[in-house]
């Protein structure tokens, strides 16, 4: 049962990297194409945590889940230095 979880929430932030992805093909904002990656890494993640068997202490999960974090936190931030400068 957990591995079909974790497949469901793989597939679904599969299709949210996408999403983002199709709205930074047709804007170009650097926000939607990180929020595109790390999605993309969400996806990464939870499927190796389903393939891989790996426990419950594994660091390589929560160092893709931090990259993706940081990714949507550097896309905030860079979005927020960019309506300084237009102001």
């Amino acid at each position: 049962m957990t591995t079909f979880l974790l497949g469901a929430i793989s597939a679904a932030a599969l299709a949210a990297g996408l999403f983002f992805l199709r709205f930074w093909k047709d804007t170009r904002d650097r926000l939607f194409l990180l929020f595109a990656l790390a999605f993309g890494c969400e996806a990464l993640g939870r499927t190796l945590l389903a393939v891989a068997s790996l426990g419950e202490n594994a660091l390589v999960p929560y160092l893709i889940r931090f990259i993706a974090y940081a990714l949507i936190l550097a896309g905030i931030v860079d979005k927020n230095r960019g309506a300084r400068g237009s102001g």
